[in-house]
Order: C-alpha cells, then structure tokens, then sequence
C-alpha cells in the first residue's frame, strides 16, 4: 500500500466502529454516574451501618452503642467486617447491572 493512502473500510464495518464508539460513551457515562452513587448497608439487624460509594470507598460507619461490649470486640469486628464487604459486593452488584444495560450481557473485561 502506498504511503499516506488509507484502506477503504467497507460501509458494516464503518457502521460497526460507530456503535463500538457509541457503546464507548454509554460505558463511560453509567462508570461516572456509578461512581457518584453512595450506598447504605447494614449488618447484624441493624447494628452496624456504612455508606460507600461507586469508588468503593468507605463513606460512613454507624455502629449502635447497644453493640458496643468491651468484654466481646471480636464480635464488634466481625460485625464491621460483614458490613463493609456486603457493602463491597452491593456496588460489584449494582456496576455491573448497570453496564449490563449498555453491553448486553457481554463481558468485556476491565470493565468493573
């Protein structure tokens, strides 16, 4: 092929560029708005609460005094421990339903 002259790409794949291009943007408009949506979950009927957001960033831990027994801070921990990764896999949960919307059920990875 000679310097400088471009392949001429025949009009499906033109069309399909397009949509990939299109699918690009969604992606990155539903990456943005997830990152902005903040999340409360609680743990041991309510005992303990955190907020996070699409970052996975921990925002907020409420913990109810009636929990609070110096003699078992084990149990406290655990309590903690359960919030924060139901509150971890609630924003795995919800990023991918919402790129789901985008890309079909494809997996494409790097996505979240």
């Amino acid at each position: 092929m000679a310097k400088g002259r471009r392949m001429a790409m025949p009009g499906n794949m033109n069309n399909m560029l397009k949509q990939v291009q299109k699918m690009q943007k969604q992606i990155e408009k539903i990456q943005s708005e997830i990152e902005e949506r903040e999340l409360e979950v609680t743990a041991g009927g309510g005992a303990i609460t955190v907020k996070i957001n699409g970052k996975k960033e921990l925002l907020d831990i409420k913990i109810d005094p009636d929990v609070v027994d110096p003699d078992d801070v084990e149990m406290l921990q655990d309590l903690i421990v359960a919030a924060v990764n139901e509150a971890m896999r609630k924003v795995e949960e919800m990023a991918a339903k919402e790129m789901n919307k985008v890309t079909g059920g494809i997996n494409i990875p790097g996505l979240f």
